[in-house]
């Protein structure tokens, strides 16, 4: 629901602040007095399109805010979490500057945002019907939609969403094994030359770093294999056994020719020597088993760097790591399975596709039943609701054709068509119908549709242009019909639909030096006596009272 509109130097209007109500609200006034400059103003608040023109004369600025609340359920919560705007409170104050220079500002909770969000928020809580705009029943796209609304055919509509979805999903996966198909068979020599190298090479997953340690540990080998046989010709070379072992034979003779106590230190010395010599001869034959150990197999080494120069060069080659070979050998696998499997890989999912396609044409096929069952009624209650409104020799209908693609929606194509003389073609009602019969036919069809949409807030502006007496006072009863389900806005020269308000603003201009645009929310008296003078003109009359306190009764 509209609560507050306040407008600040807006053409003629300088300051004001309009507090609103539920139900049916009547703005009147004297032609010229104003009140397409509140709809502007309000078309602002909400997004519409911004004109410097609109600034008031000697002004920087002008600034108009909207202020709405709208229940737990309603759409625009989502849309505003959505945009990241923070709520808090069901309150949802929505807030255009318009500069002089033609730039023009946006807030939401005095969040600067984009027009485009300002408006995508604003459509979800305010409907305007006027002569020359109506949101909704103009669009061909949203006919469908608000078909299903009178209809209730959501169960089936999710029946068939879910169908789609599924049927896309299907074919989604024939078009992504297609295009691998195609890709392969592009590239199948390419693919078996790749194929045969791999399966040659066979590379293993980590092989690399498994030769690259082989390697080290056998060029180790070979310097290790160098150095111990230097080691055996320093230790055998000079014959140092041989000396150590002559010398300690002269040290023992000359013992033998000495007492036992002089050749007591010559026989400790010719034992040390025995002892150096079994050392040596331990750490000679220790050097010469090492050496063995560490024999040098130079085929070993050359045949691990040949596999891991090869595995190296196959990886450059096929720009991978070598450690990577090995999926790529088992990738190239399965794309040439893939080609060899040719059409017979596609049998179970094309049997798929033909089992989600009759189950989605099943679905689409019911719905379409509905619809054209709904639309039947849909048009005779639209038609019902012409007569009154002087519309008697008009023509609508409901064209629900199969031939839409196929979608989520379904495959119907969903037109409202009207024929406004007798004989006349149907065609496109935005088409055929002119500005007054049109907001007559919107106003028809919003009375059969009352309260499907969700809106908060429904604006007309002077539906009831060209048409007086029983019209006008039909077209009251079904503002007011309308009015019981969404807070509606009318503005209007009949005094029949007026008399109908719970709440009547009147717009006027005061001023002669500097003329301004005020509006007031009259008493029950001045509400009388506007009515009045919507009766009777420039001269209120006895008479003309009497005539508004009727309908004020009536209504």
């Amino acid at each position: 629901m509209l609560i507050e509109l306040t407008i600040q130097d807006i053409v003629l209007i300088d300051r004001l602040t309009l507090r609103l109500g539920g139900g049916l609200s009547a703005l009147t006034g004297e032609t010229g007095a104003g009140k397409s400059i509140l709809l502007d103003s309000l078309g602002l608040a909400v997004g519409g399109k911004a004109d410097k023109g609109l600034v008031r004369a000697g002004q920087d600025r002008g600034v108009v805010t909207a202020v709405f609340e709208a229940g737990e359920g309603h759409a625009v919560w989502g849309l505003l979490d959505e945009a990241g705007i923070p709520t808090e409170d069901d309150l949802i104050i929505l807030r255009r500057q318009q500069n002089a220079d033609g730039k023009s500002r946006a807030f939401i909770n005095d969040q600067t945002v984009p027009v485009s969000v300002l408006r995508r928020i604003g459509q979800s809580l305010i409907e305007v019907h006027g002569q020359h705009e109506s949101h909704g029943f103009m669009d061909e796209a949203l006919h469908r939609d608000l078909l299903d609304d009178f209809s209730g055919v959501a169960k089936e509509r999710e029946a068939v969403r879910r169908a789609w979805g599924d049927l896309r999903a299907i074919r989604s996966d024939i078009e992504e094994r297609e295009a691998q198909q195609e890709a392969a068979l592009r590239e199948a020599d390419y693919l078996r030359h790749v194929s045969e190298e791999l399966e040659r090479l066979s590379p293993q997953a980590g092989e690399e770093a498994e030769l690259a340690e082989r390697r080290a540990v056998l060029m180790a080998a070979e310097k290790v294999s160098e150095e111990l046989s230097a080691a055996i010709g320093a230790l055998g070379d000079d014959g140092l056994e041989a000396r150590l072992s002559s010398a300690a034979g002269r040290i023992e003779r000359a013992a033998e020719r000495l007492g036992e106590e002089a050749a007591a230190p010559l026989l400790k010395a010719a034992q040390r020597l025995d002892g150096a010599m079994a050392e040596f001869a331990d750490a000679r034959g220790a050097v010469l088993d090492a050496a063995d150990a560490f024999v040098m197999d130079e085929a070993a080494l050359e045949e691990t760097e040949e596999r891991l120069f090869a595995l190296r060069a196959a990886g450059r080659k096929y720009g991978r790591q070598p450690d990577g070979l090995h999926a790529y050998a088992e990738e190239v696998s399965q794309q040439l399975d893939l080609l060899d499997e040719g059409e017979a890989s596609f049998s179970e999912l094309r049997a798929r596709e033909k089992l989600a396609a009759e189950s989605y044409g099943k679905s689409a096929a019911s719905l379409s039943a509905k619809r054209q069952k709904a639309a039947a009624k849909f048009s005779k209650a639209v038609m019902a609701e012409l007569k009154p409104l002087k519309l008697d020799k008009a023509q609508f209908r409901v064209a629900v054709t199969p031939d839409a693609p196929a979608g989520a929606g379904g495959t119907d194509h969903v037109l409202f068509e009207v024929s406004t003389n007798p004989g006349a073609p149907f065609g496109p009602l935005k088409q055929i119908a002119s500005g007054g019969e049109l907001s007559r036919f919107v106003l028809a069809l919003k009375t059969v549709l009352t309260a499907k949409d969700g809106r908060s807030v429904i604006v007309f502006d002077e539906v009831d242009s060209g048409v007086g007496g029983a019209v006008a006072d039909a077209i009251g009863e079904r503002l007011a019909k309308i009015a019981s389900d969404a807070q509606t806005l009318v503005v209007t020269h009949s005094p029949q639909v007026a008399a109908r308000a719970l709440i009547h603003f009147k717009v006027e201009k005061s001023g002669k030096t500097r003329v301004k645009t005020d509006v007031r929310r009259l008493s029950d008296e001045e509400r009388r006596e506007e009515i009045a003078r919507m009766l009777s003109g420039a001269t209120v009359t006895d008479e003309a009272r009497a005539a508004a306190t009727k309908l004020l009764e009536a209504a």
